[in-house]
Order: structure tokens, then sequence, then C-alpha cells
């Protein structure tokens, strides 16, 4: 390949927003002539690899966007630590069948035996396979939804948790919720219902939900929409972040 069609692909390919392209076109030559590629399996090499660079692109976008406090996946979850946890219950979530039925993923227990990571890492794997994401605990989700009232702002600000395909519901039963604030997380609740896919993860069962939002009638409403079409994970182990903190203890001992 001459230098002049070289500079001519690059110049076609910026104009076609094909920036991988430009930047490795005397690269995919070289790979050409060492596989002696006829001119179809060069063109699938080009747009495969494009393809790959443009999707790994937006998955880092769409990260950037969720506001995931880290990235986790479930291959780093410890499913050991956790043997009443059925593996196969939180594989299945993985394949995501849920979100593509606009389901809803519950994950309950005690602090600390990893609901949040599984959560993170279905959102995750969302996120690679396309869907948009957005992580939010239940109390920063209130908070913002109460100022936004205040300022007369709520069905913009109600847009950011009706949007994303997968909404991430964080840490609800933490902390108990005046009924004006159960309210706004009903109206996210009931509009996401059958539109998006929520996960959350509760410390509280669901008998007790009545005491987290301050009105049995209202969590019923809540959970009526919730459960209509969702995988309950429950997860009664011993907590990770305990574990990790005897261990710490242990070797200080050990050294002193």
């Amino acid at each position: 390949m001459s230098e002049l069609t070289g500079n001519r692909i690059r110049t076609t390919a910026a104009k076609l927003g094909l920036p991988h392209l430009a930047e490795t076109i005397n690269e995919f030559n070289r790979r050409a002539d060492e596989g002696k590629l006829g001119y179809l399996d060069f063109l699938d090499l080009v747009l495969s690899e494009e393809l790959a660079v443009r999707d790994d692109r937006r998955f880092c976008q769409g990260l950037r966007l969720s506001r995931l406090p880290h990235h986790k996946t479930l291959d780093e979850y410890d499913f050991s630590f956790q043997p009443d946890l059925d593996p196969r219950k939180v594989k299945d979530l993985a394949t995501l069948s849920f979100v593509e039925a606009k389901a809803n993923a519950a994950l309950l227990g005690p602090p600390g035996v990893g609901k949040t990571h599984i959560a993170i890492a279905l959102a995750v794997a969302a996120c690679r396979a396309g869907y948009s994401i957005y992580f939010t605990s239940l109390d920063d989700m209130v908070r913002n939804l109460k100022a936004a009232e205040a300022a007369g702002r709520l069905t913009s600000k109600l847009g950011s948790y009706l949007r994303p395909s997968v909404l991430v519901v964080d840490e609800v039963g933490y902390q108990p919720l005046e009924r004006a604030e159960a309210n706004l997380v009903f109206q996210v609740i009931s509009k996401r219902y059958e539109k998006g896919s929520i996960i959350l993860t509760s410390n509280k069962t669901f008998s007790e939900w009545g005491q987290v939002f301050g009105d049995e009638v209202l969590a019923t409403a809540i959970l009526d929409r919730l459960l209509h079409h969702c995988e309950v994970v429950p997860i009664n182990g011993a907590s990770y972040r305990l574990k990790n903190r005897l261990q710490a203890i242990e070797r200080e001992t050990d050294v002193a």
C-alpha cells in the first residue's frame, strides 16, 4: 500500500467516524499481507475491530455516567463464603433475561454479605451488554428528589431515575422514611413498572417495609409493583467486612 493510498484511507475513515481504522491502517495492511487475506476477510477484520473498539468506548462512557461506586464483577465474588447462596440463581440473573423483560431483582440480607457487590456486578454486565445503568442509594435518591421538588424541578429530576434501562437502588431500609419521602419512592417505582428494571438491595425483609416507608398501605403499593416481575435472592450468611476485619486483627495479634 502506497503512502498516498494510506493517507487517503485515513482521511476517508476519519470523515466516516472510524477513528480506529484511521489510526491503525498500516497495522491492518501488515496483518492482511501476513495472513494473505482476501478482500472480504480483510473487510470483516476491519469492521469487526472497529465495532469492538466502539463497543468498548460506549461501555466505558456508560460506566462513567452510571455513578457506580466501583466496578466489581461476579468473578470477584466469593460464593464459597456464602454456602446458603445458590450461585446458579445469581448467574441466571447475569444472563440479563430479567433486564430484557423489564423485570426486577431484589437482593435481601444483613449488612456485609455482598448484596451491593452482586448488584453492581449485574449492572456492569448490563452496561457491557449495551443497557444504560444508574446507581443510587435510596437515601440519596430521596434527598435529590426532595430538593428538586422544593425547587419546582421534580419532573426533570424524576427523569434521572426513569431513563436508564437499569436502576440500582442500594441500601433500602437503612433509614426509615417519612410518608412524603416514601411517596417520592412510589413515583419512581410505579413509573418504572414494566418499563425498566430495578436492582435493589435491602437489609429488611419485605414484611418490614411498612416500617421503612412509614405507611403500610404505601409500602404494599410499592411492593405490589416491584414484586410483580421480580427475582428475589436472599443472602443470609456471614459478613465479608467482619471476616476481613477479624483476619486483620489476627494478623496484628500474630505480629504483636
